[in-house]
């Protein structure tokens, strides 16, 4: 449930026409190039239901707010995200930041799946669901149930550098009776290029006895309708790559690195160890000299279950035979990915995670890398 005037674009400016300034008060914080002030672009969902906002400007008329009243957070007017026009997706930007890139100035893999993370989360809070949850919806709440991941894909075909601004599309749908799935489309904002794509699918945990829970029909009826009414996917290829099966890693394995503890930042408010740190588990146990010669491209991950802050893991990696090295060309509005894949220089891994006192499964997953290209000098 959605409450009146509980989501709002992220444009709370008043614009007029031919004055030399645009009467915003946040218009200090947030610097664009601006010609004519009467062209700035401004998202609005027009739904009967979402309260518009005149002006925000002191001194200038507002719109009467309905009951129950609703302001928009500070949080809220300075991102730079909004809901599409029909109000079934999102889309947010963002400016990838110097703590966020790596050696060699590109923002990492673990970067680009918090990112993901958040803009689902924002989604979530522009559409009027909690801010003290990952996407909890009324009902969910009452009942203490939780989302927890249970698989994600993500493919990406050019790494953005520091300071570059990339643009991510989300929505989710129905994944059947027991849980939901989440697209994503990553473009660079500066020429509307497709860098990325991921899904994934999530199920429902009760927060108090760890167990997986149903999606109840309340629970479905607060979120479908904010969901395409029509299937829509990121990957809309037959047999893509986020299709695929992960085989279980044999042992031994040809690489390893044990004993990995999980740290207190490692916790999210799930009381578990968050799904992007075992990103980096699974990558510390690839052979150094991968690293130094490839880049990663595509990350599957299945998620089996829960790590807690006392557990002690080992990441297990073994080369896997790569069987079908092409990549579809999309004829979507989706994009196209720019990266093709080269058999003699594609290369790809099986990986699993472990509790090291009983070997119990805790995730398992398939990495593809490819050739990095000559550095720009």
């Amino acid at each position: 449930m959605l409450l009146k005037g509980g989501a709002f674009p992220a444009c709370n400016a008043a614009v007029a026409v031919g004055e030399s300034q645009v009467n915003c008060r946040f218009s200090g914080s947030i610097r664009r190039p601006i010609g004519n002030p009467s062209s700035i672009p401004c998202n609005r969902v027009r739904k009967p239901q979402f309260l518009r906002v005149t002006s925000v400007a002191t001194g200038e008329a507002k719109s009467k707010p309905q009951e129950p009243s609703y302001q928009p957070s500070l949080a809220d007017r300075l991102r730079l995200g909004s809901l599409t026009e029909d109000g079934l997706s999102y889309k947010e930007k963002f400016i990838v930041r110097c703590y966020e890139v790596g050696l060699n100035k590109t923002a990492t893999v673990e970067t680009i799946a918090n990112l993901l993370q958040e803009v689902g989360c924002n989604h979530a809070q522009n559409v009027g669901f909690s801010t003290d949850g990952f996407a909890t919806t009324p009902t969910m709440r009452k009942l203490h149930l939780i989302w927890v991941t249970a698989r994600m894909h993500i493919e990406i075909y050019k790494y953005p550098a520091w300071s570059d601004v990339v643009e991510i599309e989300t929505w989710c749908q129905s994944e059947g009776r027991i849980g939901t799935r989440r697209d994503w489309i990553l473009k660079d904002y500066a020429n509307g290029e497709v860098i990325g794509r991921a899904t994934s699918k999530w199920v429902m945990m009760n927060q108090d006895t760890r167990r997986l829970q149903k999606v109840s029909d309340d629970v479905r009826d607060e979120y479908l309708v904010f969901c395409p009414k029509t299937l829509r996917l990121s990957f809309p290829e037959a047999n893509n790559a986020s299709l695929k099966k992960i085989a279980k890693l044999d042992d031994p394995a040809q690489h390893s690195k044990v004993g990995l503890v999980p740290r207190r930042a490692d916790l999210d408010m799930n009381q578990h160890v968050n799904n992007v740190t075992y990103i980096g588990w699974v990558l510390e146990s690839i052979p150094q000299e991968i690293i130094d010669t490839h880049e990663l491209q595509t990350i599957t991950l299945d998620y089996r279950r829960e790590c807690q802050q006392n557990d002690v893991v080992d990441s297990l990696t073994t080369p896997e035979l790569i069987v079908d090295n092409t990549v579809s060309e999309l004829q979507t509005t989706n994009g196209t990915p720019n990266a093709a894949k080269d058999e003699n220089e594609c290369l790809q891994f099986l990986h699993l995670l472990r509790l090291s006192n009983d070997g119990s499964e805790i995730n398992r997953g398939r990495t593809e890398w490819r050739k990095k290209k000559p550095a720009k000098r």
